[in-house]
């Protein structure tokens, strides 16, 4: 029931365009049979077309044109074959308005000269070609005999320039109305009228445009259906049309065959064979032979077709006059001439003096292009004595498939036109469209964020992409794909989360296992997080080190910044908990820690498919008592070579230890903590990183309260 129902509507939809097409066809006609009745030199027969191509697209009028011309056909067979004009004058009309054209009356004065140059130009040609310019009775044959007047043209260029002079008037006047008619028309009413087949969500200008824009290796789709389909089209026209002219051509040279064999018999007819060798006697003054030659005259204005006819009489020296008719052009031959044989029947020879009958003979020598049929003149006692002989003048074949061969292209080309355009159309919306859509969508598709994720889906689906065939199949696996791909990628994004709380636990749970054993630490490794947390945000909201401060960069050192002392679990717990000072030794052994941190991290590195955030890791827990001149330990880094991970840390891990309690010592007071750090800026630690520290101790100071509080 609902592929029904959608089957109507979309009958329904074509209803209302097809009318108003059909409309512009009766306006064609209407317009054209008007100015015929009030004997105007105009056609007015492209009005429709230019309103189907301009409200409705390139196929409506192609259709309105090209129906127009075959409808007008019924009363002047001649108009089919200009109907690729009117097919012609309707897509450079769709091109013009695409361009902008009729958006303005001076722009929209332009086109006049390219309809004129089709309709008159190019019709004048069509006409030369399928008729010749003879001086007919046409619109535009008044003109033609007054450019003929003035002696300077001949019948070729007088019927050219008046052809298209009249085709100007017609066109201005044609496009004087169309103008008027656009800008009148409601824009509600024209977007009525424009033949669309879409077999999804509709797409506006822009996301044509767009879809139109995506990259690929090779020629467009689109391009390579048309080419596939126009190449294919014009194959078969071009080999039927190849057929159709032999077949003309050897039907043409039939028919002449026919008339010269009818000629040649009636001419046979008309010489008594007893009396051949009398007439040599005789010569051409007796009552007989002036007879038979006023027959042969009446036989030769039978035909237009027919150029020469004479009787020869055939001997070994060649041929001998008997009759040869007078021409316009030539003059025959008289009685007793000799002709010599002409090479064309240099085959034929035997066959003639033998008195046999021989096949027509076609040549093309200094007396054009002939048809000869030979038909033997017999005597009373059956003997040849002369061959009756016509010639049929083949120009006609020329001409004729001339004219044939431009009624048929012109024919096929305005039906080639509308069947690619057509082609074009259902392709655009069965195969293009939504294939260019699909893929725009997908190529846009943003794995970022839940919300991209979400918002891909809903733009492929919101595309509707209904045409019933593989596409529509292709359509829903895609979407069915990606609904279900955006539902792995939350269950994988809980998983992650999963796994980097597990992962940031367990960093915390062996920093703890550390801590624990050092009992003057406190909750170190949680502060120092928090400053770092605090230096990283302020660094990159201020625009320092924009190449290294990435988002991933930050989330890597953040959380890895926990394992900074992982290195103190080599150390002696009688050195971590020693309530005093260290001696020269025991430092040097604290010293290790660093080291120690550093291979623990190196060896988790190499079973470790990722290394980003070990590799932070491993910097801060081997640099982070490196210091900025060069003073530090355990490899004596300087300046920007120490990685800026640790460089923050060591801003952090220093602050850290000075205000916060040691079995060793009292906490210090902020302020002074604070200065000892602003003292070490360009000695100790990285200019700054201590500046960003400083003008945010309001937040440092938050931080170091907070867990104060917390664990006091």
């Amino acid at each position: 029931m609902v592929h029904d129902s959608k089957k109507s509507e979309g009958f329904k939809k074509f209803i209302k365009p097809v009318l108003f097409y059909l409309l512009f066809v009766l306006v064609n006609i209407g317009l054209n049979r008007l100015v015929g009745l009030l004997g105007l030199p105009l056609f007015l027969d492209n009005i429709g077309t230019l309103l189907a191509a301009i409200l409705g697209g390139y196929l409506p009028g192609i259709i309105v044109g090209y129906s127009s011309n075959i409808f007008n056909s019924i009363a002047e067979p001649a108009n089919a074959y200009y109907a690729v004009f009117s097919v012609l004058i309707g897509v450079t009309g769709r091109y013009f308005y695409d361009r902008g054209f009729f958006d303005k009356f001076y722009k929209a004065l332009v086109t006049i000269p390219v309809f004129a140059f089709i309709g008159g130009f190019l019709g004048s040609l069509l006409t030369y070609f399928m008729y010749g310019f003879g001086m007919g009775e046409g619109i535009s044959a008044p003109f033609a005999y007054k450019l003929l007047e003035g002696g300077h043209l001949n019948v070729f260029w007088a019927q050219m320039i008046s052809d298209v002079s009249i085709d100007l008037i017609d066109k201005t006047i044609t496009v004087l109305i169309v103008f008027i008619i656009i800008k009148v028309v409601p824009d509600k009413f024209a977007s009525m009228l424009a033949l669309v087949n879409w077999k999804q969500r509709p797409l506006n200008k822009e996301e044509i445009k767009a879809c139109e824009k995506t990259e690929i290796r090779k020629a467009p789709l689109r391009t390579r259906i048309i080419l596939i389909i126009g190449s294919t089209m014009v194959f078969v026209a071009l080999v039927t049309t190849l057929i159709s002219y032999l077949l003309y051509q050897n039907f043409a040279i039939g028919q002449f065959t026919n008339t010269a064999r009818n000629v040649a018999t009636l001419v046979s007819a008309c010489v008594d064979g007893d009396r051949v060798d009398d007439y040599f006697e005789e010569g051409p003054v007796s009552t007989d032979y002036t007879d038979t030659l006023n027959k042969l005259y009446k036989v030769y204005r039978s035909s237009d077709n027919i150029e020469y006819i004479y009787v020869y009489k055939i001997l070994p020296d060649g041929c001998h006059v008997v009759f040869d008719l007078d021409t316009e052009e030539t003059e025959g031959g008289k009685l007793g001439d000799f002709v010599p044989f002409d090479e064309a029947f240099s085959d034929y020879i035997p066959a003639l003096l033998s008195g046999n009958e021989i096949e027509p003979v076609i040549s093309n020598d200094t007396f054009g292009w002939l048809l000869t049929y030979y038909e033997p003149i017999y005597n009373s006692n059956h003997k040849c004595v002369a061959y009756a002989c016509a010639d049929i003048n083949m120009k006609e074949v020329a001409s004729n498939g001339i004219s044939f061969l431009a009624k048929v292209l012109s024919l096929f080309l305005g039906f080639f036109i509308m069947i690619l355009v057509f082609c074009m159309w259902h392709m655009q919306y069965h195969l293009t469209f939504p294939i260019d859509a699909m893929t725009f969508v997908a190529q846009n598709f943003a794995y970022s964020s839940e919300e991209a994720l979400e918002d891909g889906v809903d733009r492929l689906n919101d595309l509707d992409i209904s045409t019933g065939d593989e596409i529509e199949k292709l359509y829903e696996s895609l979407s069915k794909t990606f609904g279900e791909t955006v539902g792995y990628f939350e269950e994988v994004k809980n998983k992650s989360e999963e796994i980097a709380k597990m992962q940031n636990g367990l960093i915390y749970i062996m920093a703890d296992l550390v801590e624990s054993r050092d009992k003057s630490t406190g909750d170190h490794i949680r502060k120092t997080s928090a400053y770092v947390e605090l230096l990283l945000r302020k660094l990159k909201e201020g625009g320092y080190f924009a190449d290294e401060l990435t988002d991933e960069y930050i989330y890597e050192v953040y959380n890895s910044s926990p394992l900074h002392d992982v290195g103190k679990i080599k150390v002696s717990d009688l050195i971590l908990n020693k309530p005093g000072r260290l001696d020269d030794d025991e430092f040097e052994q604290m010293k290790q820690h660093t080291i120690e941190g550093e291979k623990i991290i190196e060896n988790a590195m190499k079973i470790s498919s990722t290394t980003g955030y070990l590799n932070e890791a491993k910097n801060i827990a081997a640099y982070h008592h490196e210091k900025w001149d060069g003073s530090g330990y355990p490899y004596g880094l300087k300046g920007t070579d120490i990685p800026l991970s640790a460089r923050i840390m060591a801003v952090s891990d220093v602050f850290d230890a000075l205000v916060s309690p040691r079995v060793y010592k009292p906490p210090m007071d902020f302020e002074k903590a604070m200065s000892i750090i602003t003292e070490g800026s360009g000695k100790h630690f990285d200019p700054d990183i201590v500046k960003v520290f400083a003008e945010n101790a309001d937040e440092v100071r938050r931080i170091s309260e907070e867990h104060l509080k917390l664990y006091s």
